[in-house]
């Protein structure tokens, strides 16, 4: 066995052994309860300090923090969580990806511009006694509906 034998044999070794899966790079977003540039910094400080974090954004204006790089979701919502401030995975999609956007489990006032919670396309409109006192109100067979007008 010559010194290219030594080498085939050495290839063939290293490739049989199992080789690790490298991490996907993943974008993780949090809403994060922020009042000022303070909580904005101890924020951004304690999410880079998340291993595999790559680049780490704050928007105070959206009370947003987005986390870039080969990271656990659950890693970085435990460290957020660690800052002793209100944390949540980001819960909001552009509305057109949703349904049912003005159904009462959707609609945000906090939520940014174009932007409803994320919810399940099995959520309905449930009507009220008050929609269908309307329905009434305004019936062709209502006599009264007239006087409304």
């Amino acid at each position: 066995m010559g010194v290219e034998g030594t080498l085939e044999y050495l290839s063939d070794l290293l490739s049989s052994v199992k080789k690790k899966k490298k991490k996907q790079t993943q974008t993780v977003a949090l809403k994060i309860r922020m009042d000022c540039e303070g909580c904005a910094r101890k924020v951004k400080s304690v999410l880079s300090g998340v291993k595999g974090a790559k680049s780490v954004d704050v928007d105070l204006k959206q009370q947003k923090a987005t986390v870039t790089g080969y990271v656990e979701p659950k890693k970085v919502l435990q460290a957020a969580k660690s800052t002793k401030k209100k944390v949540e995975l980001w819960p909001y999609v552009p509305y057109t990806l949703v349904a049912n956007p003005y159904v009462s489990q959707a609609y945000d006032k906090k939520a940014p511009a174009n932007l409803v919670r994320a919810v399940p396309a099995a959520a309905t409109v449930s009507e009220t006694t008050l929609d269908d006192n309307y329905t009434t109100m305004f019936s062709d067979e209502n006599p009264n509906a007239c006087s409304i007008m």
